[in-house]
């Protein structure tokens, strides 16, 4: 019954965002709520829904402060260097923008903060996806396709529990994979060429496309707000918080509420040019910030009712068992489903440790099982319960429904190129 109600409750959400009923911050909360009390979950549920929210609540800061941050530094000009050398780089060429949004996503994904590479990334491209006229799905597909294979990095999650969970280090877990990484960014770039080229030859026939959201956090710059003589001491503030956050010295959603004090002070001293700034993306913030802790009631009905541990065993109860042998191609393809509409701690902690035990009794070694896990991180961050998803989408001024439906096909070729490179190699 467990099973049957989660399985109702993801499927109403989805075709409700994607058929856009309601937007995802009242489809996060109305739904579960809905279906729990229909269950009769009525007396715990203010429990469940604050467990929820206290989870996810730093998160939820971090991304306030973050958005808040970066939008000052994009209003000082810190970015505009750098969007001009790419500028330079990629001409007035689709093909090239494409690729390099995804080299430059690798690259900055190395930092193992999806959420830091969403602003970042975004907030060099999409100046220049907007001069040449190009639909900025392109760009949240791409960042979001380099962005779930660089997730398998150690310290971006998803490996750090499989290696927690099984009690294995990264030398069983995480370097046999970094072949299959190498091949994963190579696919990417591979569909940045085509959605480049298709791009290319959709202004030529079309003209370029210029419904962008006006409302997008990336906007227009005001050019009083201006400050490109402390250009170097804005650089060295961030770098000094990208150390901080890489090294893990305070919680992220500190770090990143001191970093925008303190840059705010020094950019704008007047009282009212910080209040000026804080009102201009105010707004912008609180709207993801929304969603993030509306996805803290949704996982926190999920976990509290039991609901995410009862899908999961069910789905490995579907397996048959003269698939055994297959173990680690059942283990690589059910991690896309699992990943999706569970969350990683709900799979890697309480799923994988089952999977591992039943290929015990067959002979399967438990790091095989745990690198199969991991190829469903070609597709992980498209769901709606990853928070930073939804600061992609708000950043780039695109609906949740839109991207998902653009990346999705992408995403599963991520894991399907992903799954032959393993078996290939013989990493899994």
């Amino acid at each position: 019954m467990l099973t049957f109600l989660g399985f109702v409750m993801i499927l109403i959400f989805m075709v409700l965002i994607m058929n856009k009923k309601m937007t995802p911050l009242t489809a996060l909360v109305i739904v579960p709520v809905t279906v729990a009390l229909f269950a009769g979950f009525g007396p715990e549920l203010g429990e469940m829904m604050k467990n929820g929210v206290k989870e996810i609540a730093l998160t939820g800061v971090m991304l306030i402060f973050a958005i808040l941050y970066f939008s000052l530094m994009i209003d000082t000009g810190l970015f505009e260097p750098l969007v001009n050398i790419i500028l330079k780089a990629v001409g007035d060429n689709p093909i090239k923008t494409t690729i390099g949004t995804a080299i430059l996503t690798a690259l900055v994904s190395l930092d193992g903060d999806g959420s830091s590479t969403y602003l970042i990334v975004v907030a060099a491209m999409l100046p220049l996806y907007k001069r040449q006229g190009m639909n900025p799905l392109i760009l949240t597909c791409i960042i979001m396709l380099a962005g779930q294979i660089m997730n398998i990095l150690p310290w971006g999650g998803p490996t750090a529990r499989v290696m927690s969970s099984l009690k294995l280090g990264h030398t069983e877990i995480f370097v046999p994979m970094i072949p299959i990484m190498a091949i994963g960014i190579l696919w990417v770039i591979f569909v940045a060429y085509i959605l480049g080229r298709r791009e290319k030859i959709r202004i030529a026939k079309h003209g370029k496309f210029t419904n962008y959201n006006s409302n997008d956090i990336i906007g227009e710059v005001d050019l009083k707000l201006r400050r490109p003589k402390l250009i170097l001491i804005n650089l060295a503030l961030t770098v000094a918080l990208l150390v901080v956050m890489i090294l893990d010295i305070v919680p992220l959603g500190i770090a990143f509420m001191i970093a925008f004090c303190i840059a705010s002070i020094i950019n704008y001293p007047k009282l009212k040019d910080q209040q000026k700034i804080i009102s201009k993306h105010a707004g912008n913030a609180l709207s993801v910030a929304g969603m993030i802790f509306g996805a803290g009631i949704f996982t926190g009905i999920l976990n509290g009712s039991g609901i995410m541990q009862a899908m999961g065993n069910s789905m490995i109860e579907i397996v048959p068992k003269s698939w055994g042998g297959y173990m680690n191609i059942v283990t690589a393809v059910f991690s896309i489903p699992f990943t999706f509409f569970l969350s990683n701690d709900a799979y890697y902690f309480g799923i994988l440790p089952i999977i591992v035990a039943t290929g015990h009794q067959l002979g399967i070694s438990p790091e095989i099982l745990g690198r199969a896990s991991l190829i469903g991180q070609g597709s992980h961050l498209l769901s709606p319960l990853v928070p930073s998803t939804y600061l992609l989408v708000s950043l780039a001024g695109v609906e949740f429904s839109d991207h998902l439906k653009y990346t999705l096909k992408w995403a599963l070729g991520s894991s399907i190129v992903m799954l032959l490179a393993g078996l290939i190699l013989g990493v899994i």
